[in-house]
């Protein structure tokens, strides 16, 4: 489709358009339309696959006990590596809609010129940055929404045996719920955000994969963990192990004393008389540190909350500079 044409769609509202996608939206559609439906198609095959899976799943599990090391050894040999592969699917999902859909969408305009002469036309910049932000972004939502909810029917009916029950740091906290949806957004925010400044679509591409990545450091990293508060279990340094629930995370293990001060969990392992050494210490306790399930919606809906007001800023910037710089 050509410059000219371009334009004379999105002024006259796109004389072939029809449904609820006219003018400057229907122009946005099919500007990006290759992004759009591909990530429309994956989502739905994604969602059937889940799907399909979760009957295998629960045939298996039937009414047996999930805490058995018989089960959880059946199930990482049947059903081990399909989760890890829907989860890193989920996971890298954020990063390919920043990459490809995010850091093109303003980028791509500039640098073809289009932009500017669309602009200079019958369409406002106000009107043209509303639809060029609130259809994709609206596709973003819908399709990462789906794809959460889905995964989460999946992964609820055995959350205590995948990623051995780890949900904090092995990926089913960023993929179920808001979390995959949010983290979408602000990372496909921080790509438009990249395009508008650097012009060039595959300049900004790559650097928006390296944000990416560090972004997704940063928040497994630094931010993750604090979410939450850990609950700590106490008992004989020479007794048995925390009873702790099959669908827990065990965080960080201490060595402690009578009155509560705590030290490494290595302390006075390597040394010549270890027995001595925790004596002339005082430890007498070990202490475990865990987030209970029961804390991963809350510590979910803080971190969707955090990421929205980072996306919220992000855009506001875009906005900003889309209005008030040349294009």
């Amino acid at each position: 489709m050509s410059t000219a044409t371009t334009t004379h769609e999105a002024g006259t509202g796109g004389g072939t358009a029809s449904g609820p996608l006219r003018g400057t939206l229907w122009l946005v559609w099919r500007r990006h339309r290759a992004a759009l439906l591909t990530g429309i198609l994956v989502t739905l095959a994604a969602c059937a696959l889940f799907s399909y899976q979760r009957i295998g799943l629960m045939d298996f599990l039937g009414g047996k006990d999930a805490g058995t090391e018989a089960l959880q050894e059946d199930f990482r040999s049947r059903f081990g590596s399909a989760f890890s592969s829907d989860i890193q699917f989920l996971q890298v999902v954020p990063v390919i809609v920043a990459v490809f859909l995010g850091a093109p969408l303003i980028s791509a305009e500039l640098e073809r010129g289009t932009l500017r002469l669309v602009t200079t036309q019958s369409v406002g910049r106000g009107r043209w940055l509303a639809a060029t932000l609130a259809l994709p972004l609206t596709v973003v939502v819908v399709c990462t929404t789906l794809l959460s909810v889905v995964f989460q029917w999946l992964w609820t009916p055995a959350r205590s045996l995948v990623v051995g029950g780890d949900w904090l740091s092995s990926g089913p906290f960023d993929v179920t719920g808001p979390v995959l949806v949010a983290k979408t957004l602000f990372l496909t925010a921080v790509g438009i955000a990249l395009g508008k400044l650097i012009k060039r679509v595959v300049p900004a591409m790559l650097v928006t994969a390296f944000t990416a990545a560090a972004v997704s450091l940063v928040w497994g990293e630094k931010v993750r963990p604090l979410l939450g508060t850990a609950h700590s279990t106490t008992y004989p340094y020479n007794g048995n192990g925390p009873d702790l629930a099959s669908d827990a995370v065990r965080i960080d293990d201490w060595v402690a004393t009578a009155d509560g001060r705590l030290f490494g969990f290595s302390t006075c392992v390597h040394d010549a008389h270890p027995d001595a050494c925790r004596a002339e210490l005082g430890i007498v306790h070990r202490v475990t540190e865990y987030f209970s399930y029961d804390q991963m919606a809350g510590m979910q809906w803080l971190g969707t909350a955090a990421l929205l007001a980072l996306t919220a800023l992000v855009l506001a910037f875009v906005v900003w500079r889309a209005r008030r710089r040349p294009l």
